[in-house]
């Protein structure tokens, strides 16, 4: 399978995780993959009810605490990242994660625990 064909299967898993765990899946997700990690840039994440929120500071904090540390906290369950790892054949170490409101984009960085080579 071409690298561009695995980034693709792993940007749906990732969409189906964030479906199941949040409620919506990003609309538009790029992988990149380098050395160890894969890079994640999703866009079109946010609920009708986030975008409402985004009115005030609040709201803000709530939706950036909710979009980065409880993804976070979804990984913790090991099974949950288990399609990735099989998909990409290497152990998923750690994530980073942010998420912008005001650009309703997200960035994940999943770390694994060697360089992926995808080419098969």
């Amino acid at each position: 399978m071409s690298t561009a064909r695995i980034a693709h299967e792993f940007s749906n898993i990732v969409r189906e995780i964030r479906k199941t765990h949040v409620g919506k899946g990003p609309t538009h997700i790029i992988t990149r993959f380098t050395g160890p990690w894969a890079i994640c840039e999703m866009k079109g994440n946010l609920t009708s009810v986030e975008k409402f929120m985004s009115r005030t500071e609040e709201g803000r904090r709530m939706i950036h605490e909710t979009r980065t540390e409880f993804i976070k906290k979804i990984y913790e369950d090991l099974s949950v990242g288990r399609p990735l790892e099989e998909l990409v054949n290497a152990k998923l170490v750690t994530l980073f994660v942010d998420f912008r409101y005001e650009m309703d984009t997200a960035m994940t960085v999943f770390v694994f625990d060697r360089p992926l080579v995808l080419d098969m």
